[in-house]
Order: structure tokens, then C-alpha cells, then sequence
């Protein structure tokens, strides 16, 4: 078994444990009301994305999401709260220094070893869910398991259907498309290009997201026999239907989003298998992006 392997069959126990935890951390979350961004790079800026929607869409205030490095440096926020598995991360590390002593900061991460400790006024160390693999899985999830359970929008069934996640067999022949969509709604979005990044880091695979209602726009041309279109949560009226006359699979959600996301990274696993490849060596990746000063 890989890495990746072990950790994302790990994940129903590491979100039980993280939304119990949820109420110890309050102090350091964002409280209602406030105006707050989520940062992240990579994995991290898609879990960014799906909880600043679910946030604001709760009414718990104005909530933005910026990759690290594009952070608006003229825009104020009650806080910031970066999202950071290995705690080392150049322009998450950067944009903190930048924010010390004028914006209220919140780390989460796994590693407490690692100078975002000291960057952060606050930190949240999810150690349980932290990884050998290079190629994120419990970690990232996790992390939004907690932010969901801040919310009041985690419930034990979410944990249930990971379990299912895990257990059920994928769609026949899906494993040896040549193409993957993955489409999303709301915070599912973020979700969605989750997805995408994980069959691309694992598998080499061709995969591309959208909103789901931005698919019907071009993105369907591509669709046809042997290409999938993976739906994260409830699809608009008539997109299986138009997917399904294209020729192309048409891969409903049954499960909570981030169950969905737990079957996509057993196929990216399963189509890095198909394919010779070794998904704990990703091509050209390393388990943090740490840049060398001038």
C-alpha cells in the first residue's frame, strides 16, 4: 500500500477527531461577523475556496479566498487564516510577515516543528491528519472537516458516507477514461478543482473543473466516449442528460461533496496503478514549495 493509500483510508476517523476538537479551537477561528480571508497554495487554496463560501453562505460574514500569493495587499480583514499542511511554504510564510502586527492571523497545519509557528498569532495543529505522502489527502480534508464543524454544518453522516467512500466500488470503466470534468456548485467548486489537481499530481491524468453551470459554455465540446464528468453535490437540471447524449460517463454524486472527493482520490490512485505510475513520487513535486531567497 502507498502512502497516499494508507492516509486516504484514514480519513472518517481524522474528521471524527477533528470536529470533536472543532470547540477547543474557537478562540483561534474566525468568530461571526468578522471579515476574514482564507489562504492557501495548492490544495490548500481549493479547501480555501470551499470554506469561505460555506462561511459567508452561513451568514457568518464576508469571506474571501486567495492563493498565498495573491493576496490583495490594500484590502483589510478582521483576520486571515492560512492553511498550511507542512508549515514551510514561501508565500504563505511571506504573506504572514507581511500581515504581523496589522491583521489577526490563524494558522492551520500539521506540523508544529515549522516556522509558522511563530508566523501565526494563532495556530491550530492538526497532527493526527499530518502525511509522509507528498500528494495531500487527510490533511487537506480535515482541515475544512474542522472549519465545517466551526460552522455547525458537520454531522456524523459525513463521516458515514466517507466510510462508504471507501468501501464502495468505483463506476465500471471509469478507471480507463481518457479525460476527466470534475463540476461543482457553490462551495463545491473548490472542491471540484480539488479534484482535478489530485487525478493531475497522482495519475498524469487530463482533467479539467468548472462550475457547473459554466460546463454547458464550451468545456462540454470536449466531452464524448471515453471521457468522464464527475459531478461534487446536486447538478443543474438536464446536465446528466445532455452529458450522457455527448457518449461520455456520467458520474452522479451520492454522498456528501467531500465523500465525493474521498472516491476521486481513490481513482487517482487507481488510475496512477492502471497506468505503472508510483503516486507517492509525483512528477516534477515536492511536499512543500519552499523558494530560494536571493
Amino acid at each position: 500500500m502507498t502512502h497516499v493509500e494508507d492516509e486516504l483510508t484514514s480519513q472518517p476517523e481524522c474528521w471524527a477527531r477533528a470536529a470533536a476538537e472543532a470547540g477547543r479551537h474557537s478562540g483561534a477561528l474566525p468568530a461571526s461577523g468578522e471579515r476574514v480571508a482564507i489562504v492557501g497554495c495548492g490544495t490548500s487554496y481549493f479547501m480555501a475556496q470551499a470554506a469561505a463560501v460555506l462561511r459567508e453562505s452561513a451568514g457568518q460574514g464576508e469571506t474571501d479566498a486567495f492563493a498565498a500569493s495573491e493576496f490583495p495587499a490594500d484590502r483589510s480583514y478582521d483576520r486571515v487564516v492560512a492553511l498550511t499542511r507542512s508549515g514551510t511554504t514561501t508565500e504563505v510564510l511571506d504573506l504572514l510577515g507581511q500581515l504581523k502586527g496589522r491583521t489577526r492571523t490563524t494558522a492551520l497545519t500539521a506540523d508544529p516543528a515549522t516556522p509558522v509557528m511563530a508566523a501565526a498569532d494563532e495556530v491550530v495543529v492538526l497532527d493526527f491528519a499530518d502525511e509522509r505522502s507528498v500528494v495531500q489527502t487527510r490533511f487537506a480534508t480535515t482541515a475544512l472537516t474542522l472549519l465545517r464543524a466551526h460552522l455547525g454544518l458537520h454531522t456524523d453522516a459525513v463521516v458515514a458516507d466517507a466510510r462508504t467512500a471507501l468501501s464502495t466500488p468505483l463506476p465500471e470503466g471509469l478507471v480507463e477514461c481518457a479525460q476527466f470534468t470534475f463540476l461543482g456548485r457553490g462551495w463545491t467548486v473548490g472542491l471540484a478543482h480539488e479534484a482535478g489537481l489530485k487525478m493531475r499530481e497522482a495519475s498524469l491524468a487530463w482533467t479539467e473543473a468548472y462550475p457547473a453551470m459554466e460546463y454547458r459554455h464550451g468545456p462540454i465540446s470536449i466531452t464524448t466516449t471515453g471521457t468522464a464528468t464527475w459531478m461534487l453535490g446536486e447538478a443543474p437540471e438536464g446536465l446528466a442528460e445532455q452529458v450522457r447524449e455527448t457518449g461520455g460517463l456520467w458520474v452522479p454524486a451520492t454522498l456528501d461533496p467531500l465523500a465525493e472527493l474521498v472516491r476521486v482520490q481513490r481513482l487517482a490512485v487507481a488510475v496512477a496503478a492502471a497506468r505503472g505510475l508510483d503516486p507517492d513520487r509525483p512528477r516534477h513535486l515536492t511536499r512543500s514549495v519552499i523558494l530560494a531567497r536571493p
